[in-house]
């Protein structure tokens, strides 16, 4: 291990719902969205996918003497894929295919510094309860599933679909908080240093 390092942290994403995670950890950083094709590749693999973009974001946010942190979210059920949906067919459709079921919520995290980019993929398994189709269309009326992958957010108003939870719950809402705090000290950065009320400890 090298020496601890105090460097700036930038977010490279525009979820307020990853800003407020980042806020949960006491941690100081400033938004900087990037523009990243999310095409899944033919034949690509959740995992891989997650991982793909999560890296390929944190690089695309990265400035000199910064540290970068970039994710992506994605929920597959039948060895497929769901991402954001287009409107309110598809995630009226989207939510039906949930209820009343188990899924699986992937997402990927890495961290930048200009040399390295670390990266791993936390998994979580969400079971729902029944959903109605009038409820579901309900659902789609708030705006919330609008910007999220697999149509729903569980720190919102969809959580009320949700009857268990088995993984991480960052990981769920679209940052895994443990696994990114674990990244950023594995590039020795300090983050102790900028959280609030904490203090740097020297020998």
């Amino acid at each position: 291990m090298g020496e601890h390092l105090n460097r700036p942290l930038i977010l490279a994403s525009a979820s307020p719902r990853r800003a407020q995670l980042l806020e949960q950890m006491g941690l100081v950083f400033t938004v900087r969205p990037t523009d990243v094709d999310e095409t899944v590749h033919p034949g690509e693999q959740p995992a891989a996918y997650v991982a793909r973009l999560a890296k390929a974001k944190a690089q695309a946010g990265f400035e000199p003497g910064a540290v970068s942190i970039g994710a992506d979210t994605t929920v597959t059920i039948d060895d497929e894929i769901l991402g954001k949906p287009c409107g309110l067919t598809e995630g009226v459709d989207m939510l039906l295919r949930l209820a009343g079921r188990r899924h699986q919520v992937l997402t990927g995290v890495a961290v930048c510094d200009g040399v390295q980019t670390l990266c791993e993929v936390v998994g979580a398994v969400v079971h729902f309860g029944e959903i109605s189709a009038e409820t579901a269309q309900r659902y789609w009326h708030t705006g919330e599933p609008a910007d999220k992958a697999g149509g729903y957010g569980i720190q919102g108003i969809g959580g009320i679909f949700v009857q268990r939870l088995e993984g991480s719950y960052s990981a769920v809402v679209g940052l895994p908080i443990e696994r990114m705090e674990y990244l950023l000290q594995a590039l020795n950065i300090d983050t102790w240093s900028t959280r609030k009320d904490g203090r740097r400890i020297t020998d």
